[in-house]
């Protein structure tokens, strides 16, 4: 196997979705999750255009937030877009990014994807509150190497793109 396909478990994989369904309910905010081996591009850039590959930027009201990992470079970052970014307190970003980024140093990838999506969550739920309920398409996206492979839930899954905050994991 991929280290992506090794980055996490099914079951892993299915907890981080059912934390996004449960991120993302009440509000009109998307999160993605996209896991890949490798990129050459440095870390924002690459996040910066996986971000809107997945036509995260295109949300009515610029809520998406990503977050993404290359795992054999051991990168990290999370990308908000500007509708997010202009309403979350001024230092959201770097306090999402060391939550998850403190479970990543004693390999707890699960457990801090987690946590940063219901953080996320808490958020988009404060600030874009759903008057109507929509149906939003849910993504775990995995790359490797030369081959794209997407996985699709019935969940939901993450969104970001103009606030970004970046570390080694």
């Amino acid at each position: 196997m991929s280290l992506t396909e090794d980055f996490l478990s099914n079951s892993e994989e299915q907890e981080i979705v059912a934390a996004i369904v449960k991120a993302e309910k009440e509000t009109s905010g998307e999160i993605r999750v996209h896991i890949e081996e490798h990129s050459d591009l440095p870390v924002l850039e690459r996040a910066q255009e996986v971000f809107k590959m997945l036509d995260m930027h295109k949300t009515s009201a610029r809520n998406g937030v990503l977050f993404y990992i290359g795992v054999k470079d051991r990168h990290f970052a999370i990308i908000g877009d500007d509708g997010i970014d202009a309403v979350v307190p001024y230092d959201f970003w770097e306090t999402t990014k060391k939550m998850v980024v403190d479970q990543f140093k004693t390999n707890h990838f699960k457990k801090g994807l987690i946590s940063g999506i219901l953080h996320t969550g808490k958020q988009l739920k404060h600030f874009f509150l759903i008057k109507e309920k929509m149906i939003l398409t849910n993504y775990l996206t995995k790359f490797h190497e030369v081959n794209v492979s997407i996985k699709k839930n019935n969940n939901i899954f993450i969104t970001v793109f103009s606030a970004v905050s970046t570390c080694a994991i």
